[in-house]
């Protein structure tokens, strides 16, 4: 057996198909990367500047851009550097990097669309005590509490995986990802596997089953409420559940891709929905809370328009 600690670098083998469009991918990419960080970063700006959306309904999407802002950030260069590579290769540190970063990333999202489905919840269904239930300091603490739990849970994956002793070097996707290394292993992966379903079921089902606890609440208050609180809950939980329904097709996606025999799957289509859940949710996130929520479409509105004029005046 080959310890990995023999193996200097890990060679990407799903760019095997890009190599003459490589130009062309890299554009592409470098200008989702920066839709992804000027759309970001244009609503934590927004949001922290404002003092009329430091309210939980607004900063808890503003964590969200955050953690989109860092998933793309632990993403999308390596991505962009290997796209102009000719050997694809990257460092073993580097690569267990970027798999923390990318898992941190995922497990991240789903718990602050948890916090967000409680919020909504305790909004919706008790909106008399909603101001002295949902107070800052609990926000601080559910925000706080997802991104520790995240990690602690990511680094433990990251420890348990960089310990195996592997036969092989090359991972068959465009980025690092931790299953492609499990499968490298030679040594035993009871441990890992275990691990894998333990974690799995806290960080991913978990949180589901509460979120559908929350919005089968919501949808109880709706029924059996009035027209206008019907029309309220739909405006407020619109986003969330866009961003939920896209956020687990994502991860259905990427769970498939990695479990199962996708050889018949031509290469380009099988590297555009690797990528799914890493592009589409950073940039659905930004424009679904910008669009939907009016206070700050109303601010984002006023701002590029006051820009324009001033553009004008100065013509």
């Amino acid at each position: 057996m080959i310890n990995f600690t023999q193996f200097s670098h890990f060679r990407l083998g799903g760019f095997s198909e890009t190599r003459v469009l490589k130009y062309l991918f890299f554009l592409i990419v470098m200008f989702i990367y920066m839709l992804i960080l000027c759309a970001n970063l244009l609503l934590i700006v927004v949001i922290c500047k404002n003092r009329s959306l430091h309210e939980p309904m607004y900063i808890f999407p503003c964590s969200l851009f955050v953690n989109e802002l860092f998933g793309s950030t632990g993403f999308f260069p390596l991505l962009l550097i290997q796209i102009l590579s000719d050997s694809h290769t990257v460092s073993v540190p580097l690569c267990f990097l970027q798999i923390f970063c990318v898992y941190l990333y995922v497990n991240v999202e789903l718990l602050i669309l948890a916090a967000i489905s409680y919020d909504r919840y305790l909004a919706i269904c008790y909106p008399l005590q909603y101001i002295s239930l949902m107070t800052f300091k609990k926000v601080a603490v559910l925000i706080a509490v997802a991104w520790l739990t995240a990690c602690l849970s990511v680094a433990c994956t990251v420890s348990l995986s960089s310990t195996l002793q592997l036969c092989g070097n090359i991972i068959d996707n465009v980025y690092c990802n931790n299953y492609s290394i499990v499968k490298l292993a030679c040594s035993d992966t009871t441990i890992n596997n275990i691990y894998g379903l333990f974690i799995t079921a806290l960080t991913v089902f978990v949180p589901l089953i509460w979120i559908f606890y929350t919005y089968m609440r919501i949808l109880k208050v709706c029924f059996s409420g009035s027209k206008q609180t019907r029309q309220k809950a739909v405006s407020t939980c619109t986003p969330h559940l866009a961003s939920l329904l896209n956020f687990t097709f994502g991860i259905c996606i990427e769970v498939t891709q990695s479990r199962l025999n996708m050889s018949g799957v031509p290469s380009l289509l099988s590297i555009i929905l690797s990528l799914y859940l890493l592009t589409c949710q950073p940039i659905l996130n930004p424009v679904m809370y910008g669009l939907k929520m009016s206070k700050i479409f109303n601010i984002c509105k006023s701002l590029f328009c006051s820009k324009a004029l001033i553009i004008q005046l100065n013509r």
